[in-house]
């Protein structure tokens, strides 16, 4: 076969392969290539929608991380939220999907009333949780009131308003529940039956049985616990709305993180500096900030479990 020939075929062997591609490329270069890179341009510029766009360098990357008040405790708010509401949901989704497969009678009611509270709408639950916990008239205080416990001030306060986001999310914890029950169920009895007649503890079967089984899902949970965490934005500002009994109307600007900036996450600065305050630039200097914290925890995690499964595969 000629040289010329062998040519041909390669490149009509590349061209296929491009057709192929294609569809994804178009898709990747659309969505994500062309996005990502306006939003790296306009970091460097002063634009507000209406007049073009000018060259200011790195003033927006200054003037958010240097003199924007709210952008440090959005930050933190963020990273605590990341940490502490993702660990939650992970272990108890987990652990109500033990509980549901381990019960003999009545599992899909049980299944029913866990997944339920996930189909309602975020505006609508977070409103209602900002009813049940309102520190003043709230059923929760009145119940912890008569049995003579302390009454946390919940949304109202600055030391409970994270930790009442958490119950929130807690209680929508459906979907992560239908995905562990499935690979709970998935998990072969033939190993408990050899645990057991080893003489494991039910401790020793979920560590050393279950878990290994399950760690996939495991990392799935938080890789897009993470990344749902990072996107943060409808509940905390309508939990901080309706607790500062803020009513707004045309004309009027609400900022986000009541109380006292804690509710404050980095989706809303995204919001609050691109569409309430024309500061494009500024706006895309957090989402880049969004973008590059959302990769480097998902390259921890991803390395993290590529760490496990070469420790158990020796």
């Amino acid at each position: 076969m000629s040289t010329h020939t062998l040519r041909a075929k390669h490149r009509r062997s590349a061209l296929r392969t491009l057709a192929f591609l294609s569809p994804w490329l178009i898709g990747f270069s659309v969505f994500f290539a062309y996005p990502l890179l306006s939003t790296v341009y306009f970091s460097f510029m002063h634009y507000d929608g209406f007049k073009p766009p000018a060259w200011t360098g790195t003033k927006n990357w200054t003037y958010v991380f240097e003199h924007y008040p709210f952008f440090w405790p959005a930050l933190r708010n963020t990273l605590w939220l990341v940490l502490v509401m993702v660990t939650l949901r992970v272990a108890f989704g987990l652990g109500v999907g033990l509980l549901i497969t381990k019960i003999k009678t009545g599992t899909g009611v049980f299944r029913t009333l866990f997944y339920l509270p996930y189909l309602a709408p975020p505006v609508a639950a977070t409103m209602a949780f900002a009813f049940l916990l309102n520190p003043g008239t709230g059923p929760v205080n009145e119940i912890l009131a008569k049995a003579g416990l302390p009454t946390p001030g919940w949304f109202n306060d600055p030391a409970w308003s994270k930790p009442a986001l958490t119950l929130l999310a807690l209680w929508g914890i459906g979907d992560l529940m239908v995905i562990f029950m499935a690979a709970l169920l998935d998990v072969p009895k033939e190993q408990y039956e050899a645990a057991e007649l080893d003489g494991a503890t039910p401790w020793q079967r979920f560590r050393y049985v279950t878990l290994p089984n399950i760690s996939p899902i495991v990392m799935f949970a938080i890789v897009t616990g993470v990344i749902q965490t990072m996107q943060y934005y409808t509940q905390p500002l309508i939990a901080g709305k309706v607790a500062s009994g803020v009513i707004q109307g045309a004309g009027t600007q609400f900022e986000p993180g009541y109380p006292d900036k804690s509710t404050l996450t980095l989706p809303q600065l995204v919001y609050n500096l691109g569409f309430q305050r024309f500061d494009y630039g500024s706006a895309c200097v957090v989402a880049l900030v969004l973008f590059a914290l959302s990769m480097a925890f998902t390259a921890l995690l991803m390395r993290r479990r590529g760490g496990l499964i070469q420790a158990g595969d020796r």
